[in-house]
């Protein structure tokens, strides 16, 4: 019932902005690649969400307004996946800003807070996260078809999150973002946040089915499709396999999961 769109490509430097224009209508141009040609667009933003999830994010001690005028530049990023998953406005969406100074505790609470005002509204919704992996540029001209990850340590570290991924693991790419962001990234902001925000949304677990629909690179840096659809009975022994519990229901037996080796008798020996 609605879309909730986070995107890098739109950083902000105070707070957290939330588009709130009940219909940005614009004609766009990318800023790096012209010869691409234009996008007109027009988008269905829900102002009323918008608003809710302010308030939620005040509530929550941060700092955080709406963006709502005729104009102001939708980001390639908010635009690629609208005109992409959501091309007639079947969905009704907001864009939620990346704070470039935001660091994990932050971000986590950015994502309960829209988390909050999906719940009071009732809403069933979806969370598209716009990002990179690796985020290393070629330095050198290049043709397209010659294009690929601009190291063999990027892409190294690209499958592995990607593995985790496959399996469902949000939580565990959540976990390693900081290390992430040191091996296979240029260190342009504080941190790497896309998942962060991701599993603080949905809930920081690993009970997600993941699938992978494309892996490729952009200009050296390492892009990929992945969808994670919540699911039950996935969780096996590691960390962050269980749910994220706001209220204690019993503890979820983890060694269910197995067959659990039987113990025989031990053995006397002599004087016992």
């Amino acid at each position: 019932e609605i879309m909730v769109i986070y995107s890098t490509f739109w950083p902000s430097i105070l707070g957290h902005q939330i588009q709130a224009f009940p219909e940005p209508e614009w004609t766009y141009v990318d800023e790096e690649f012209h010869e691409l040609g234009s996008i007109p667009y027009k988008f269905r933003i829900d102002s009323e969400f918008a608003e809710l999830a302010v308030d939620k994010c005040k509530e929550r001690g941060l700092h955080a307004r709406t963006v709502s005028y005729y104009g102001f530049p939708i980001d390639t990023g908010s635009i690629l996946a609208l005109k992409l998953l959501n091309p007639d406005n079947r969905l009704p969406a907001i864009i939620v800003s990346s704070n470039m100074y935001a660091n994990r505790a932050e971000t986590i609470v950015l994502g309960k807070s829209v988390r909050d005002a999906i719940d009071v509204s009732g809403k069933k919704a979806v969370v598209v996260v716009v990002s990179a992996l690796s985020n290393r540029l070629h330095t050198v001209e290049i043709k397209p078809e010659d294009d690929k990850i601009h190291s063999l340590k990027d892409h190294e570290w690209n499958l592995k999150f990607l593995e985790y991924l496959d399996k469902g693991r949000l939580e565990d790419v959540s976990q390693l973002s900081r290390q992430f962001h040191e091996e296979a990234r240029v260190p342009k902001v504080v941190s790497f946040k896309p998942f962060w925000i991701m599993a603080s949304m949905m809930g920081q677990t690993n009970l997600y089915e993941g699938n992978i629909l494309a892996y490729e690179p952009v200009w050296g840096t390492g892009s990929a499709v992945v969808t994670m659809t919540p699911a039950e009975d996935t969780a096996g022994d590691l960390e962050y396999d269980e749910d994220d519990p706001e209220f204690y229901k019993g503890d979820r037996e983890v060694l269910d999961f197995y067959e659990q080796p039987e113990m025989g008798p031990l053995e006397e020996e002599d004087g016992d």
